[in-house]
Formats: C-alpha cells, sequence, structure tokens
C-alpha cells in the first residue's frame, strides 16, 4: 500500500477509468441506486427479466485487452449482443477477440458484423444472466463526451444540473440514455470517494491533514489505509470490503404503478435494499 503514492502517475483520464469500475462495481454488488436506472434501461432494449450484470471491458493504455471478469464464466455459447437492428442478434462470446482485435487494428473492425462493428468501443457489456442477452455500453463522466456507435445500445453519464434526469432513448445517437443521480445518490458517493483516494495518494499513503480533508469520517477511512502500508494493495482492499457488511442487506427487485396528475398509469422498476431476516 505504502508504493502506491509511488508508482501513481496522474493522468487527465483517470477520474472517466475510475468511474467505468464504480459502475461495474455497483451493479455486480447490487447496488440500488445505480440498478434501478438500469433496470429501466434494459427494459428499454427490450430485455426482459434484466437483473443487471456487467462485464468490464478493460482496455489499457498500452493496447491490451483485458475481459477484467472472466467473460468465459459469465457467458454461454448462446450469448447474444442486442444491436437494435432487425435480424438475429450476433453471438457474443465467439466473437470476443475480434472485438478486442478491432480496438487496436482498425482494419480488423469490417470482420465485425455491420451491426455491431462500433462494439470495440464498449466499456461494459451489461444484460441478464438469466436470458444472455447484453447490450454494449458506454460509460462517459463528462456527458458532453457521449457518443453512440453501431453495437452500443446503452449510455452511462452522471446527471447535469438542469437538464433531462430520465432514463429515455435518445433517437440521435441510437443510445438508451442512463443518468446517475448526484445528491445523496451514486454520483455524490463516488465523487466523495474520489477525493478521499486522491488525499490518501497526495499524503504519501497516510492521513492527509484536517485543511485537506476536514470530514472526520473521511480522515478515518484514510486512517483504516494508513494502519496497513506494509500490507499488498489488492488484499487490503478486499479485506476493507467486510466492514461494509453487504450481506445484512438483500437487493429486491419490484414493479410500482404509479399515476401521473391526467390519471395515465406508469409501470416503473423499484430496486430495493431490504435488511435480511436473521
Amino acid at each position: 500500500m505504502k508504493m502506491l503514492p509511488r508508482l501513481y502517475r496522474p493522468g487527465d483520464g483517470d477520474v472517466g477509468i475510475c468511474f467505468e469500475y464504480a459502475v461495474h462495481e455497483a451493479m455486480n454488488s447490487g447496488d440500488p441506486r445505480v440498478l434501478e436506472r438500469m433496470e429501466t434501461a434494459l427494459k428499454l432494449c427490450n430485455i426482459k427479466r434484466p437483473q443487471p450484470k456487467s462485464i468490464l471491458f478493460g482496455i489499457e493504455k498500452t493496447g491490451a485487452v483485458q475481459l477484467i471478469d472472466t467473460a468465459k464464466n459469465i457467458l454461454t455459447d448462446e450469448s447474444r449482443t442486442l444491436a437494435g437492428k432487425v435480424g438475429q442478434p450476433p453471438k457474443l462470446r465467439s466473437r470476443l477477440n475480434t472485438i478486442a482485435a478491432a480496438f487496436r487494428r482498425p482494419a480488423t473492425r469490417a470482420a465485425l458484423p455491420y451491426s455491431i462493428r462500433g462494439l470495440w468501443k464498449a466499456d461494459l457489456f451489461v444484460g441478464s444472466i438469466a436470458t444472455q442477452q447484453w447490450v454494449g455500453t458506454t460509460v462517459k463522466i463528462n456527458p458532453a463526451h457521449l457518443e453512440g456507435a453501431a453495437g452500443l445500445r446503452v449510455g452511462i453519464v452522471p446527471t447535469r444540473q438542469g437538464q433531462n434526469d430520465r432514463v429515455r432513448l435518445d433517437d440521435g445517437r441510437g443510445l438508451v440514455i442512463c443518468p446517475l443521480h448526484h445528491d445523496a445518490d451514486f454520483m455524490q458517493a463516488f465523487y466523495e470517494g474520489w477525493r478521499i483516494v486522491q488525499a490518501f495518494i497526495a499524503s504519501d499513503a497516510k492521513v492527509p491533514p484536517e485543511r485537506r480533508l476536514p470530514r472526520p469520517v473521511d480522515r478515518e477511512i484514510c486512517r483504516m489505509l494508513e494502519e496497513r502500508r506494509e500490507y499488498p494493495a489488492i488484499e487490503v482492499i478486499e479485506d476493507l470490503r467486510i466492514f461494509g457488511q453487504p450481506e445484512l442487506l438483500k437487493t429486491v427487485v419490484g414493479e410500482v404503478d404509479r399515476q401521473d396528475l391526467k390519471g395515465a398509469t406508469d409501470t416503473s422498476v423499484l430496486v430495493a435494499p431490504l435488511s435480511r431476516k436473521v
């Protein structure tokens, strides 16, 4: 852990990469702040019984490509990627290597079916394990950088003040836009976590001074990390998960009917954590 600030080299894209990881982790850990929004997005992609799961399509700066979560353990030979075009959805597992190669070599992109030729731009594959239907998903910390491409179906961005925060179809980009809320929600937790990590690294893996992190709870997180400076960073992160006690909650997905002012009924997805019964 103590070597982390000495090995880290800050870059302009760091917060965006961390945002991709955070969204991926939130879906697979059952975070209702993200699951509720993604349930709605996948329904707009015609995926039934979504209960979203995420496969992280990680592209390193060196050009090496990895499927961080072992896709072979998640996908089957019948897994398909929904492209939003008429016709049989292309199978995904058999094309993973071609999609990866398309990122490094533009000439390889022509080997992909036209309907998913831009799928190499995906940050995540999000979908349903039950139905093995998946959609290419792009994740952008700056909504202005969101772009559509053949094969991409969902765009995940933070909400912007004064703009539409509904999960909606953007016909211009050909994407289902899934904004994640800020105040007392996922984006606030993400940015607070980002600041804590940046302050910890800038303080040589020690508790930052109070002026840098004024809130005691933020410094307490850094104190827990500093106490483990001599241990491998990955092991420390895994060990600290137990303090979150995720086993005390279970995620329940349900549908809620509501009526607007004109009396029209709208069915929405509700994802909520409930205490487990002992």
